[in-house]
């Protein structure tokens, strides 16, 4: 197979980069699967000099694209995230990001058709077994990535991306609250746990000694900082039924400050040992809707807009979630309160380009 190459697609999708595969074109054993992305990558090496990795977790991903035999969805997803220094590729958890370009790699690909001038693709998120809606661009049946959508963190404009996540609560950790509380405690800091397609620990920046300001580089020089977001993460494994979270990438640790630039919540988010660059899609669903339980550290600090009602009977909010490069939008549609929350809603607008498409070539 490394002789011939394996068709590959690289991708930007959202604030993230990666490589799109059919799951046809990929050994069926996961261990052997595992090596070989290892090796296309160039892991492990924080250079990923020996592969296409781009030397940081946003541009060391992966998406593996097949046609669906369920009833609710046109394609199954597989988002695996290859660690750049270790020898690790994790199914722990979803990726919207990537996300942003299955549904324009699926019409290439011949998996979906495509209608004029916009394709709903039901994706089925195989890392959390739930369906997630993706809407692209296709004038004239065809896929464009030109278009006037902005997103933060990436340069320019582009066709614009919809996604909305309606079984996204609970999808990872089996409850939209897993431990059944707002707020706990870990080593004396207030955490909200909680999965809106995301498993998220929110933590004020303020308790763990940091203004949740910094830039990602000086918190990635705070080790200090480091080692008590790890202690906390590591406690949170069994309560939010993820089991032994040592060598997993959720939960996400995500601080929380008080907005400055003109947002609902300031945030800086963990990967869970590197600073994020901005935000992960559904990580930011997470914490905007951790901002509607009023325990949360989240809403004690944001400032959320006036709910604007327009067709529907439950009132839609746009949640802007500050991060260190700009904001992230998401709309959210919920009734109810606290543990007792609803969502009916939780929408993301992201752009995705093709970057490349060819054969990549693992090594021996």
């Amino acid at each position: 197979m490394s002789n011939e190459g394996i068709p590959c697609t690289w991708m930007r999708g959202g604030t993230s980069k990666g490589a799109y595969f059919l799951k046809s074109d990929l050994p069926a054993d996961t261990e052997q699967r595992n090596r070989l992305l290892l090796s296309v990558m160039g892991s492990p090496d924080p250079r990923q000099i020996d592969g296409i990795g781009g030397a940081d977790p946003l541009c060391s991903k992966v998406a593996i694209v097949s046609k669906s035999s369920r009833e609710n969805a046109d394609i199954d997803y597989l988002f695996l995230q290859v660690f750049v220094d270790q020898a690790l590729v994790s199914d722990a958890q979803n990726c919207g990001n990537i996300l942003s370009g299955v549904g324009q790699y699926a019409i290439e690909n011949n998996l979906v058709s495509a209608r004029n001038p916009q394709t709903e693709v039901s994706v089925f998120m195989e890392n959390s077994n739930q369906v997630a809606q993706v809407t692209v661009s296709t004038p004239d049946g065809h896929v464009t990535y030109q278009g006037d959508a902005q997103i933060d963190g990436v340069p320019g404009t582009a066709a614009a991306v919809l996604q909305n996540f309606p079984e996204a609560a609970g999808s990872s950790c089996g409850a939209l609250l897993p431990t059944g509380n707002q707020v706990d405690v870990i080593d004396g800091v207030q955490v909200t746990c909680i999965d809106n397609g995301m498993p998220v620990a929110v933590i004020r920046a303020v308790d763990v000694g940091v203004t949740g300001y910094e830039t990602r580089e000086e918190l990635d020089a705070n080790e200090k900082l480091k080692r008590k977001l790890e202690s906390i993460r590591l406690q949170l494994g069994e309560p939010m039924n993820l089991g032994d979270v040592t060598e997993k990438s959720v939960p996400k640790m995500s601080l929380v400050a008080a907005p400055r630039n003109g947002g609902a919540i300031c945030t800086r988010t963990f990967i869970p040992h590197r600073c994020h660059a901005s935000i992960g899609v559904l990580g930011a669903v997470s914490v905007a809707t951790a901002c509607m339980m009023p325990e949360s550290p989240a809403a004690q600090l944001c400032v959320l807009p006036a709910a604007d009602a327009g067709l529907s009977s439950t009132p839609e909010s746009m949640i802007q979630v500050e991060h260190p490069i700009g904001a992230t939008g998401v709309l959210m549609q919920v009734s109810g309160d606290g543990a007792a929350l609803t969502v009916h809603k939780a929408a993301i607008l992201r752009t995705a380009r093709k970057l490349m498409s060819g054969r990549v070539f693992p090594a021996n």
